[in-house]
């Protein structure tokens, strides 16, 4: 398999989505891993698998419709495989294998017979004490911008996902990429206080637009960065009750169609009726309450 990921938009040709099926036993309070699961299990409204299956198999229609060959993982019985953008994620021709944390490392292993036809040397481990996932990392053709937390308190956050070391390692693997690090605000216990990982705060669509949320940064100049970078009349600005839902977080097939939620009514309206985007509107409420959406759930290993 030649890998080729240079950008968000790029019409898909390969992807691996997760699973739905067997996800096990709801965790416990003290076992989730990132606000909203928490939220959601001290409610008492974590989400049932009998509707993740009904919501992953729309997207996986959604995906066939328009041509997508879909992979998927070796199944793991009694362990959540619904999100497959923190396992690993390719950069160009290369895939990097994610720093997960201990709580998902089991789930390396399942992705393993869809990896066999990769050239060897196109598949990166980052060096020890380098953390990172697929969420906090956005392409943009030669620009990455990436999703950190650099405080030293960064072991104590369950949400803090991606150091400063990955962006180093990530400098050094594509040295001819503009690396941006996006300082992401963490909240381990409110999803409307912190971000988890960058593709819940912003998001590229189309060839030159993109969505964000303004709050999820430690600094207005993170923001602001982004809007200079898009031109302000291509920015989509989703508020803080849209993020927590994760608007940001749907996923391009191409330049011109996107898979979203069909809640996200502010959102799709304006993709379709302002940017003249295609909408695949499916039911992902459910799997939201995850801490995850559209593109957590996708590991593009092509693009044409």
């Amino acid at each position: 398999m030649l890998l080729n990921v240079q950008n968000e938009t790029s019409p898909l040709k390969t992807v691996v989505i997760g699973r739905p099926n067997s996800n096990g036993a709801d965790p416990k309070l003290e076992e989730t891993y990132d606000a909203k699961s928490y939220e959601q299990v001290k409610n008492g409204t974590y989400p049932k698998e009998e509707d993740i299956v009904t919501e992953m198999t729309a997207l996986e229609q959604a995906l066939k419709k328009h041509g997508v060959e879909v992979l998927k993982p070796d199944l793991i019985e009694n362990c959540n495989q619904v999100f497959a953008r923190d396992v690993a994620f390719v950069i160009d021709d290369k895939i990097i294998k994610a720093s997960m944390i201990s709580d998902r490392v089991a789930e390396q292993a399942a992705y393993n017979p869809i990896y066999e036809g990769i050239d060897p040397a196109k598949k990166i481990q980052l060096p020890e004490g380098a953390r990172v996932e697929g969420g906090d990392v956005v392409l943009y053709n030669e620009t990455i911008f990436v999703g950190t937390y650099t405080g030293m308190d960064f072991s104590n956050y369950k949400t803090a996902r991606t150091n400063i070391q990955a962006v180093l390692a990530l400098k050094e693997l594509f040295p001819k990429k503009n690396i941006i690090p996006l300082e992401l605000v963490k909240n381990d216990f409110d999803p409307r206080k912190g971000i988890l990982h960058l593709d819940c705060t912003f998001m590229p669509v189309g060839n030159d637009k993109a969505i964000i949320y303004k709050n999820g940064f430690t600094s207005i100049d993170s923001y602001q960065l982004l809007v200079d970078f898009f031109g302000k009349d291509n920015v989509f600005e989703i508020t803080n009750e849209e993020m927590y839902y994760m608007n940001s977080n749907i996923f391009s097939i191409s330049p011109t169609v996107v898979v979203s939620e069909e809640r996200f009514t502010r959102l799709n309206r304006h993709l379709t009726e302002e940017w003249g985007i295609t909408v695949e509107a499916i039911p992902y409420h459910e799997i939201s309450k995850m801490g995850g959406l559209l593109r957590c759930s996708t590991q593009p290993l092509v693009r044409g």
